[in-house]
């Protein structure tokens, strides 16, 4: 997309962190809102200020056919939007032999699962559109996998991959398809996660969010801009952070191999 000025924009997890970035930079640009959030208070309080919202929705994203009616009142209140970010996201923390089914749902049904609620419902309106742009917020864990993160992992490399097989089957020039690979970003992700174990077998969720809060390296606020530059310059693969750019690359320069970095790195913090 090359203007964002006066198009319909529905970002989920809009309360907080990226999402609220992301908000309030559109908000800048003069985009129209339609913000998504299940949490309606904080929601209601996090956008009081952004003057361009044309709607709040109270919405948990696991909800299927919640998604779809929204997409049908914004097809038929506000003609269809013109951006779609699927932001909303969780995090587990936790061994394969101790993961328990229920954990493992819920971090799949939110992450992978409310992405493709998100994707299904708007595509047809994007595609409708003379200039339009589906954005997918994966992860650096989308990219490299970590121990203690199979079910993170396993939902954001899920995401990568079905963004990349759509983006294949639009082949359109007026809809480009984005998948995003935040590294770490200070928002609450950490804090809200559920947490039972650590790199060092430990349950100390604390000290997890302390380690977490030190190596984080890019805010919000970056990170939403460097966002929007993806999708204004087409960029299919959207990095955001100097740690997800330089994973990244060690992961294409040795994908068998980067484990061993990893393993170093996570030693090391």
């Amino acid at each position: 997309m090359k203007n964002f000025k006066d198009k319909i924009c529905v970002i989920t997890g809009a309360a907080s962190g990226i999402g609220l970035a992301l908000a309030t930079e559109l908000n800048h640009r003069n985009a129209r809102l339609i913000l998504i959030d299940q949490n309606e208070e904080a929601l209601n309080r996090a956008t009081k200020d952004l003057e361009n919202v044309v709607h709040l929705r109270a919405l948990d994203i696991r909800d299927k056919a919640g998604i779809e009616s929204l997409a049908e009142y914004v097809q038929s209140k506000h003609g269809g939007a013109s951006l779609m970010i699927n932001n909303a996201g969780v995090a587990l923390a936790e061994n394969v032999n101790e993961m328990t089914d229920e954990d493992f749902h819920w971090v799949m049904d939110i992450n992978f699962w409310g992405m493709v609620n998100g994707s299904r419902a708007f595509l047809p309106q994007l595609q409708a559109q003379p200039d339009a742009a589906l954005v997918n917020v994966s992860s650096l864990f989308g990219l490299i996998a970590v121990p203690t993160q199979s079910a993170y992992n396993a939902s954001k490399f899920a995401i990568r991959g079905f963004t990349e097989a759509l983006r294949q089957e639009v082949r359109s020039a007026n809809v480009t398809v984005h998948s995003v690979h935040p590294g770490g970003v200070k928002t609450n992700i950490a804090r809200n996660a559920r947490f039972h174990r650590g790199l060092d077998g430990k349950n100390d969720h604390g000290r997890f969010i302390e380690l977490f809060e030190k190596i984080a390296m890019t805010t919000p606020e970056k990170a939403a801009n460097i966002i929007l530059k993806g999708v204004s310059r087409r960029k299919p693969r959207i990095l955001v952070g100097p740690d997800a750019v330089l994973l990244d690359l060690i992961q294409r320069i040795t994908p068998t191999h980067y484990t061993r970095i990893v393993e170093t790195l996570t030693k090391w913090a």
